[in-house]
């Protein structure tokens, strides 16, 4: 495995001696990518806070970024922390904005605040209004991005892919790695009602022509029997169809929520937040042989080790 790891203040570049390999993690929703590592101080190397850091392994792109952070002991040891453009939208900002898709609030955004941008695919719903005040743009990008989940049931994951920010949708993040008992060293899983759970979507929208207020109502009669009324209510915003969101509501949320953590299995750099590798695996009450939603992955290369942690959550394991 060859591991190159750089860093580049102004026109020069280091190749660092690193202690202790290196940590790259991932998650799918809300953070950027973040790659962690310690560098022997000596003569020759230089850098500072806003310096781009690159890994490359094998030859494969696999993070491009910039320094965060440096802390160092009496030893020179300087222990870094770097992430990827996706941590400036930790970013606040207020945005009015009004007949606009996910994928242009991505764009939009980007923009105005120098984001490289790769390939965006384009979402489906149109937002007719939208004020976000005082909000972080992850948390802008993703209330437009929950709208197209709850109202078209598309999935879509935005990710940094070296340098360049990029939004795909779920179809588009499988890779071809079976990940099994020979290949991971052990798992840990729990399925639960307790949290995001819902047989019952119940939607209001204030009816301005009849002076009333009309509900949507969706629900499995048989999980209200087996779990009883576990009920989501939320009101409706413009352009929302009511009666189509509900229903996509009480398919994603009636189901168990279900949680699996495989650790220490043989590492691939292709597997990162957000992508969907092949899991074969009995775990107790259901078997799961398909495509499972990476939620974190935490990579750590070691001179001679390789190995990923995996977490993953989801209702019935999306296939």
């Amino acid at each position: 495995m060859n591991i190159e790891l750089l860093i580049q203040n102004g026109d020069k570049v280091y190749k660092p001696l690193v202690q202790d390999g290196v940590q790259w993690t991932t998650e799918r929703k809300g953070a950027p990518s973040k790659l962690k590592f310690s560098v022997v101080k000596d003569g020759a190397i230089n850098f500072t806070e806003g310096n781009p850091v690159s890994l490359k392994v094998d030859g494969i792109n696999v993070f491009y970024g910039f320094v965060f952070s440096k802390k160092r002991d009496k030893q020179q040891i300087i222990d870094v922390t770097a992430y990827d453009q996706m941590r400036y939208l930790k970013n606040k900002d207020t945005y009015v904005y009004s007949n606009k898709t996910a994928s242009d609030v991505i764009r939009m955004i980007a923009s105005d605040f120098r984001l490289n941008l790769g390939t965006v695919e384009n979402t489906s719903f149109v937002i007719a209004s939208r004020v976000e005040d005082n909000t972080t743009l992850f948390d802008m990008i993703y209330n437009a991005l929950d709208l197209e989940l709850t109202n078209r049931k598309n999935l879509y994951v935005l990710f940094d892919d070296f340098g360049k920010l990029c939004l795909k949708s779920l179809e588009k993040m499988k890779v071809g790695i079976l990940i099994d008992e020979e290949t991971g060293e052990n798992f840990d899983y729990t399925s639960s009602i307790d949290d995001s759970t819902y047989n019952r979507i119940k939607l209001s929208r204030e009816n301005d022509d009849t002076g009333k207020r009309d509900i949507y109502i969706a629900q499995d009669g048989a999980h209200i029997n087996a779990w009883g009324i576990l009920q989501y209510f939320d009101t409706l915003q413009d352009g929302e169809n009511g009666e189509a969101k509900a229903n996509a509501l009480l398919t994603l949320y009636n189901v168990k929520t279900r949680k699996l953590k495989i650790t220490k299995a043989f590492g691939d750099v292709r597997v990162r937040a957000g992508t969907m590798p092949v899991i074969n695996l009995a775990l107790g009450d259901i078997t799961v042989k398909n495509h499972l939603l990476v939620e974190k992955a935490v990579h750590t290369f070691n001179e001679s080790e390789y190995w990923m942690d995996l977490n993953f959550v989801g209702g019935e394991f999306i296939g």
